[in-house]
């Protein structure tokens, strides 16, 4: 490779032919792409690349690298050699455009500035030459993007003086202002840029150049860039490159245009080219929305020879990436560029299809298919839809643009969107369009509707990206942004705070809130666990349910964890088994006793008709105990013992002591109440989460538990008496000590075998522990002499081991943590690998040293996160156990993990 390089030979700048699509670390995502296209010898217009070493060391010297000057201004002579032109020639000058370019794609970093290098002078000589409207559009273009992305001056102020010019002209879009209108708006935007950024931009090209190149540099540590970055778990060390190249226009009359397309459907998965042009604009014209663009059936029809050119180019991209390529073009004058292509983002419906099909087209086996989808898209299939047959009519229509369902409260912002997520609310983003600056807006809402834009607009790429749902270019929608209401086709008004309804698949919005149904995906797993076929998915009418069919299956093939399911009610049970589970991980007791129940709880405690209580107690648990034993018949069922605080299942303490007073103020004391609020008062604790709780409320009233061990018990032998095959199992919580552990589980055998004696069943019950405290994490050695198996409860282990209530963190500081980058993500969404993984992989060694068939599971929601998943297989354990909806999300990952780690790494694209 003949690149620049400095002296510690780490290149600074790479010129595209020096590049290839394997360098994308150095080059970035759009750099390695231009590279590798130069080399397949695709139409593409002379550049350079600054690396993202430059960047990096820029970021961490707080100043550019010395060489870098140097080493530019070579490769700018070099780029000037190859276009035959020069930057400042009055006469035919060279411009580039300047691109950021992470290593993976970022909608949060800055916009791209075109036409660099037109000054005052130059204008004047690109008009003589090639018109004054064209050169002042171009002219107005750069003055716009280099005082937004370089001086950081409001966008709206451009865009206020824009409108102005339009309504003065008489016309609704900017193609039809005249090069006089231009020109005045390009002065005037010169204005602004010395009343807001106090300087003019500069008269010398190349120090346009330079300061374009570092202004993309300092994006990378923009708000939106790292709240994207959090987001989508993006290192923040990995910088971002530079691309520099050579202005093809395509704002050069009706032989001319921009475009962005795909080599397959996005959002369907449907293997046919699919995307937008615009005639006579650049490629900012098509994704904000300004003008309405044509398909590229419509372009086929207009242009044949040149539709042809650029399918054939799409082929050949999508053999080279061996995935569906999103790619961006101009045709100048008849004559197509290709300015960027990468790997794709697409909905989740669309990546199981295209994995599918492309194994089906022998580009990719069946290994690399299933690597080509992940937990988080199969979960956003799984989530519910609207219900139809309402014979409700939608109030507007757009464009599908990310498939899905969703119901919230209309905001017109994304501050307001953030601020109203953050108290629980369910909102819907609506825009005029969508810029990077509504990210924070996109990320909170479930769902955006703009009023402009296309299918490849920036609300349609990113909705997608993110699993949103999204519906954009909705006609007649018109948003007052200041008054906080929409107009509506109709003369319909949509005021903030109301809700509407958003169907992404369709296209439709709704007024107010519509019933959901499960999904088409949710309901064909749950039907193929009755089916006899053996590949019942394979006859679906869905060919992406047919998709998550053949790859869920696979993934099952490929596994070698198990999945289980939380769940302690017959109906979960069933749900469990539908969705895949192969047994319950943790059935929880406590939901027995809650609700109206829980004074049977305070009747024990209290020792008010206590011996009735425990008795109802027992009758309660051994009915559902063996409902559950009889929906999971032949499957393992891990019963944990009561786990909750005391105080959950007593009456509150503030409650009664303000009945009681206000009772005897009334001078009629009540006596009973009195009596209550002693007892209470006597088991009051000032931090009840750490307190008289799991195996301690064993010690301290233990007729509490064993009661509900001998009801599981006679619940087994009851099965077994009636030829099923029940296999409960019990786990203890919240120990920290092994003798702690050895007196619990003594009074558990005893239970177990006195049941056994009294029904002349032999029903076996593995013991276990729940390893939730960082204490029992260190012993586990000891611990393991004990039982049969551990399941780490990764909930109270994270809380446990951060010393911080996931319930009070998630509405106080957490949020201001992901914000600042103190946490990169939430410790009780994605499992902290550093702190609490470690605790789990030193407890996975020590336990099975002490006994090898120690069973292993995880029973806490991380054993549902896709990106904890990998991390708690690669820890050792043995199963996932997570809420049935979920399992399938298990299934998946699971598969996955067993096809990357024997392949040593992650197989197929990334496609942030």
């Amino acid at each position: 490779m003949t690149a620049l390089t400095t002296a510690t030979s780490t290149p600074l700048v790479v010129a595209f032919p020096d590049g290839d699509g394997t360098m994308a670390e150095i080059l970035g995502g759009k750099g390695a792409g231009l590279a590798q296209m130069t080399r397949l010898g695709l139409p593409v217009p002379h550049g350079f690349t600054v690396t993202t070493a430059a960047c990096r060391e820029y970021l961490r010297e707080g100043q550019e690298p010395a060489a870098l000057a140097t080493e530019l201004e070579a490769a700018l002579r070099r780029l000037e050699a190859s276009a035959g032109r020069s930057l400042g020639d009055p006469v035919d000058p060279l411009l580039v455009s300047v691109r950021s370019g992470a290593r993976f794609s970022m909608p949060g970093m800055m916009e791209t500035i075109l036409d660099v290098g037109l000054t005052d002078e130059v204008v004047t000589g690109v008009a003589a030459r090639q018109g004054a409207r064209f050169a002042w559009d171009s002219y107005r273009r750069l003055v716009q993007m280099y005082g937004r992305t370089v001086l950081g001056v409001d966008s709206a102020h451009f865009e206020a003086r824009l409108a102005r010019a339009r309504a003065d002209a008489g016309v609704t879009t900017d193609q039809e202002l005249s090069a006089d209108s231009l020109e005045e708006v390009t002065g005037d935007f010169r204005k602004l840029l010395l009343e807001h950024a106090g300087e003019d931009l500069p008269q010398d090209p190349r120090e346009q150049l330079h300061r374009a190149v570092l202004a993309v540099f300092a994006s990378w540590t923009g708000d939106r860039a790292r709240r994207y970055r959090a987001h989508e778990g993006i290192s923040e060390d990995l910088g971002t490159a530079v691309n520099i190249v050579q202005m093809v226009f395509g704002n050069r009359g009706r032989r001319s245009g921009s475009g962005v397309c795909f080599t397959r459907n996005p959002a369907t998965g449907e293997p046919v080219p699919y995307g937008d042009y615009l005639v006579d604009a650049q490629g900012e014209d098509v994704v904000n929305g300004s003008r309405r663009t044509m398909d590229l059936t419509e372009l086929a029809a207009r242009e044949p020879e040149l539709h042809r050119e650029l399918v054939g180019h799409l082929a050949t991209l999508e053999r080279h990436y061996r995935d569906l390529c999103d790619v961006e073009f101009t045709v100048e004058e008849g004559r197509l560029w290709i300015l960027q292509t990468r790997v794709g983002k697409r909905s989740p419906a669309a990546a199981f299809r295209i994995a599918c099909d492309l194994h089906d087209e022998g580009v990719i086996d069946l290994d690399e298919a299933l690597c080509r989808v992940d937990g988080h898209q199969l979960a956003s299939l799984l989530h519910p839809g609207f219900a139809t047959g309402s014979g409700e009519q939608p109030v507007a229509r757009g464009l599908a643009a990310s498939p899905g369902a969703a119901t919230g409260r209309v905001v017109f912002d994304a501050a307001t969107a953030m601020e109203w997520a953050a108290r629980g609310e369910h909102v819907v983003l609506v825009r005029p369009e969508t810029s990077p600056d509504d990210l924070g807006g996109l990320l909170a809402s479930v769902a955006v509707v703009t009023a402009r834009g296309g299918l490849t607009s920036h609300a349609a790429v990113v909705a997608r990206g993110l699993g949103k749902t999204c519906v954009t270019g909705v006609e007649g929608l018109e948003v007052d942004e200041n008054g906080r209401r929409a107009g509506l086709p109709g003369g319909l008004v949509l005021d903030e705070g109301d809700a509407l309804s958003v169907d992404g698949a369709t296209g439709e919005v709704f007024l107010g809130s519509r019933d959901v149904v499960p999904s088409a995906c949710a309901l064909a797993i749950r039907s193929w666990s009755h089916e006899q076929a053996r590949a019942p998915y394979l006859t679906h009418a869905d060919p992406t349910v047919r998709s998550v069919g053949r790859l869920l299956a696979h993934a099952d093939e490929r596994r070698t964890a198990g999945v289980r399911a939380n769940a302690e009610t017959p109906s979960d049970a069933h749900a469990a088994r539908e969705y895949g589970a192969e047994g319950i991980g943790l059935a929880r007791t406590e939901h027995m006793l809650l609700g109206d129940r829980r004074v049977l709880v305070e009747q024990v405690v209290t020792g008010n008709e206590r011996a009735a209580a425990l008795a109802r107690i027992e009758e309660l648990a051994r009915v559902e105990l063996e409902q559950v034993l009889e929906e999971m018949d032949g499957l393992p069922t891990v019963v944990r013992l009561l786990d909750p605080p005391l105080h959950e299942f007593l009456p509150d303490l503030v409650d009664l002591e303000v009945g009681t007073a206000v009772a005897r103020a009334g001078g009629t004391p009540d006596l009973e109440a009195e009596r209550r609020l002693t007892l209470v008062r006597r088991w009051h604790e000032q931090n009840p989460m750490l307190g008289l709780r799991g195996v301690r409320l064993l010690a301290a009233v233990p007729e509490l538990v064993t009661v509900q061990v001998r009801a599981l018990a006679e619940a087994a032998a009851s099965l077994k008496a009636r030829g099923l095959d029940p296999r409960p199992e019990v786990m203890v919580p919240l120990v920290a000590d092994v003798c702690e552990l050895t007196g619990a589980l003594t009074r558990i055998r005893a239970e177990v075998d006195d049941v056994a004696t009294a029904t002349h069943e032999a029903v076996r019950v593995p013991l276990g522990v729940m390893i939730e405290l960082p204490r029992a994490a260190l012993t586990s050695g000891r611990l393991a002499e004990e039982v049969d198996f551990f399941s780490f409860g990764t909930n109270d282990l994270t809380q446990t081991t951060w010393g911080m209530s996931r319930d009070d963190a998630e509405t106080s500081f957490l949020a201001a943590y992901r914000e600042s980058g103190t946490l990169a993500t939430d410790p009780f969404s994605t499992l902290d690998d550093i702190g609490v993984g470690r605790l789990i992989r030193l407890s996975v060694q020590e336990g099975r040293l002490t006994r090898p068939t120690l069973g292993l599971g995880v029973c806490g929601e991380h054993a549902g996160d896709p990106d904890s998943i990998h991390l708690l297989l690669a820890a050792g354990v043995d199963y996932l156990s997570c809420s049935p909806p979920r399992v399938p999300v298990a299934r998946l990952e699971a598969g996955r993990y067993a096809v990357m780690s024997t392949a040593g790494g992650a197989t197929g694209s990334d496609t942030r």
